[in-house]
């Protein structure tokens, strides 16, 4: 099966040198993989901006716009003048009455660093004031830990945790910029009308996924009927909690946006179903359509109402209130797991306490979506699913998932998470217990969930698979 997946998207393999390494990477026969998946890490750099541009020229820019600037490129989706007008006003909407002096280019993409306080959610939920955050004992289980070795049969690959996307050695972008924000301001991802005229409405642009895909995996539920499908490799356990934790293995998979794929990403989810479908969401994604580039990035993603007419990525539209300026969402990471090399991962662990669901990355919290984003729904009392593993959208084919190699690869080869546990309703620590889920296994699969003392590691599981044609 390994075989015929690869072979079968060596029909597609075209385009530019970089783009070129990267279909190989997942077309070709594993051999052949195992020696271009080394160039991973350099190929997925992407272009920097032709030219920095100060927040206030941006600001400036979005309220001279007009709508037949942004409708003439190709690469717009934008429609009509209204839904463009719509695009603009939320962007005005977001940065009403902030003040930015410090921006900087992160991954091609412009940072500005926005007073904690003037941050969009703070003003658009009619927040007075910052939740305390839970205490830091919470970020632990008994007998978890953030071992650097796999196991003693694999003390030639060793887990890099990261606790930072910055490169340590980089403290300034090619303008001569820092790259880190000052107290008291948190880096935000800035909105742009480049990035939202890739959609053809601002709903969309909201979108997990285009056409309903991309949405919390569910048994027994077949994919939303549409021109594109979602395909999971995951692991699920139903239980009533508080939140969880988990280690994500940071890999950069290919997607081919030239055959229609859309996105791959590993993620965790908490979710609860009484009355709607709910979830606060964490893991890495590569989403060319969204973001513009081929590099994995750092995502959160929730819904109140099963996607309908809730929910948004990172800090987009005003529902996540941030406070740790050390992590940037929708940024991408300064390493990405080498194919039978040096593995990358970061923790992440949601914890629903005093009311609002906080989420902590690399062992420090780092913000909280507020109780009040659910409208009084599950989430406000606790979530009734885990889930953890990896997603991919697309329309035949479909995109690589973690590595682009099969869960069953293991150790290097696969993309892991561990430390899974979850937080009981009395906020007692638990490991998971994990039933599989892997509904097109001719293209994805997970191996495990398993079990390790000794290592650190706690229970964890690979997912995986190239993709392909015929992942139904």
């Amino acid at each position: 099966m390994e075989q015929k997946n690869f072979s079968s998207r060596l029909a597609v393999n075209a385009g530019s040198l970089q783009g070129g390494v990267h279909k190989m990477k997942y077309r070709l026969t594993l051999g052949a993989v195992l020696v271009v998946a080394l160039l991973n890490g350099m190929l997925n750099a992407q272009a920097a901006p032709a030219s920095f541009v100060p927040f206030n020229t941006f600001k400036e820019g979005v309220k001279a716009a007009g709508s037949g600037e942004f409708m003439a490129p190709p690469e717009s989706k934008v429609k009509d003048a209204k839904t463009f007008e719509e695009m603009r006003q939320h962007i005005l909407t977001m940065y009403q009455g902030v003040s930015v002096t410090h921006s900087f280019v992160l991954d091609s993409d412009h940072f500005d660093c926005v007073p904690t306080r003037q941050q969009p959610a703070m003003r658009t939920l009619g927040l007075k004031s910052i939740a305390t955050p839970p205490p830091l004992s919470v970020l632990k289980h008994a007998g978890a830990s953030d071992s650097a070795a796999a196991s003693s049969s694999q003390e030639a690959g060793k887990v890099k945790s990261i606790t930072s996307q910055l490169d340590p050695e980089k403290q300034f972008d090619e303008f001569g910029n820092s790259v880190r924000c000052e107290a008291d301001t948190i880096p935000m991802r800035r909105i742009t009308l480049e990035d939202m005229t890739r959609f053809d409405s601002l709903k969309k642009f909201f979108a997990k996924g285009p056409d309903g895909a991309g949405q919390a995996p569910k048994q027994g539920v077949p994919s939303t009927p549409g021109p594109v499908l979602h395909k999971y490799a995951y692991t699920y356990q139903y239980v009533n909690n508080l939140g969880g934790n988990a280690s994500l293995n940071l890999w950069s998979p290919y997607v081919y946006t030239g055959s229609n794929e859309i996105f791959s990403l590993n993620q965790e989810w908490y979710v609860g179903y009484t009355g709607t479908t709910q979830t606060a969401e964490v893991g890495w994604q590569n989403y060319p359509g969204y973001y513009g580039g081929q590099n994995s990035r750092l995502f959160i993603y929730y819904t109140a109402d099963n996607y309908n007419q809730t929910g948004c990525y990172n800090l987009s539209c005003g529902k996540f209130v941030q406070v740790n300026n050390n992590w940037y969402f929708g940024g991408g990471f300064p390493n990405y797991s080498v194919w039978g090399g040096a593995q990358y991962d970061f923790s992440a662990e949601y914890y629903l306490y005093a009311g609002n669901w906080w989420l902590a990355l690399g062992g420090t919290w780092v913000g909280y979506y507020p109780g009040s984003v659910y409208n009084g729904g599950q989430l406000t009392h606790n979530a009734q699913i885990i889930e953890f593993g990896g997603e991919t959208v697309g329309s035949n084919p479909w995109p690589g998932m973690g590595s682009g190699g099969w869960g069953s690869y293991g150790w290097s080869y696969a993309a892991y998470q561990r430390n899974l546990w979850y937080i009981a309703p009395t906020a007692s620590t638990y490991w998971d217990t994990l039933t599989v889920s892997q509904p097109s296994s001719n293209c994805y699969n997970v191996a495990g969930p398993y079990w390790s003392s000794s290592s650190g590691w706690g229970i964890y599981f690979y997912d995986g698979g190239p993709g392909g044609y015929n992942c139904y």
